[in-house]
């Protein structure tokens, strides 16, 4: 039986839209690679409490507000590491190298340059991805009405859109989402296209989103352009460990609470998501009766943050 280490892991950022990164000495395991600064759990510590001592020794500064990221579980030869990953909101003092170790801030969108351990590049996607995803309601007859409100959205902060428009043809989807991506590209926003692998054509698409069908008819994960996110739709853990297998970059967990339009269907409530986040090996969105006001609680049961139409699209 492997060895289990459970490591308490910060993500710490500034102002200036970068985070914090220390580098390991090279005598060490996996030495000269880049990490997230944190350190292991000791006896009788929760992760929050191991977070805040381990990030007061190795960096001299005091955590007065964090919430949970992600959890992440990685094998290596001989030894497994849980890292119990937190986002640091605010914290005091100045970060220094207390114990003689090399830091750097990097900008979130050069992160992934670094040469860093296999665990910590799980982190990535949920450190570059928003707390809410707007998934788009069908645009239907007035689209000029469909993109004023999506502009609308966009102003006020959403960063990751789902373009769901089902009913339309695959050349009318194509020509929609054109303009739908050089609109998000105006605001900062990333656009994933909702078709099937056969149609999508990536172009200026930020990734792919598949429905759990598609997603279960494919035996590895496609491949696509880098940086092009895929994601899918789970609902139970067979899903969601078929999503482990292809490597997605985050899926979405629903339903988790009822809602209007389908008012009979078993949810997984709070819990339900809490399992499914704990078995899950990217970031994940809870969908289902949600709003924006459920993030804190999402956030407390292991998701990245919340995935709406309604509630989004206002």
């Amino acid at each position: 039986m492997q060895e289990s280490t459970h490591v308490a892991v910060a993500v710490i950022g500034n102002d200036r839209q970068q985070v914090l990164l220390t580098r390991r000495p090279d005598h060490v395991h996996l030495g000269g690679l880049w990490e997230f600064p944190g350190g292991k759990t000791e006896a009788g510590e929760d992760a929050e409490q191991a977070l805040a001592r381990e990030i007061h020794e190795e960096l001299g500064i005091t955590i007065t507000k964090a919430r949970p990221l992600i959890r992440i579980s990685h094998a290596y030869p001989g030894k497994t590491v849980l890292l119990d990953v937190w986002r640091v909101e605010h914290f005091e003092g100045v970060p220094y190298g207390r114990e003689g170790q090399v830091m750097e801030w990097v900008p979130i969108n050069e992160l992934a340059d670094k040469s860093m351990p296999a665990a910590d590049v799980s982190i990535l996607n949920a450190v570059q991805l928003p707390d809410c995803h707007l998934i788009t309601p069908e645009p239907g007859d007035d689209q000029g009405a469909f993109i004023r409100q999506l502009e609308s959205r966009l102003v006020s902060g959403i960063k990751l859109i789902q373009l769901r428009a089902t009913q339309l043809p695959v050349d009318d989807y194509a020509m929609l989402a054109n303009e739908v991506i050089g609109l998000a590209r105006r605001h900062g926003a990333r656009v994933l296209l909702n078709q099937s692998l056969r149609d999508f054509k990536a172009g200026s698409a930020d990734g792919l989103h598949l429905n759990s069908g598609r997603m279960l008819a494919m035996d590895e994960r496609p491949r696509l352009a880098p940086g092009v996110l895929l994601s899918a739709s789970c609902h139970n853990k067979e899903e969601v460990r078929h999503a482990n297998r292809l490597g997605l970059d985050f899926i979405m967990l629903s339903p988790i609470l009822p809602t209007q339009s389908h008012p009979g269907a078993e949810t997984l409530g709070w819990d339900g998501l809490q399992k499914l986040t704990e078995l899950a090996s990217m970031p994940v969105y809870a969908l289902g009766g949600m709003t924006p006001a459920d993030r804190q609680r999402a956030f407390g049961r292991g998701a990245q943050g919340i995935a709406a139409i309604g509630a989004l699209w206002g």
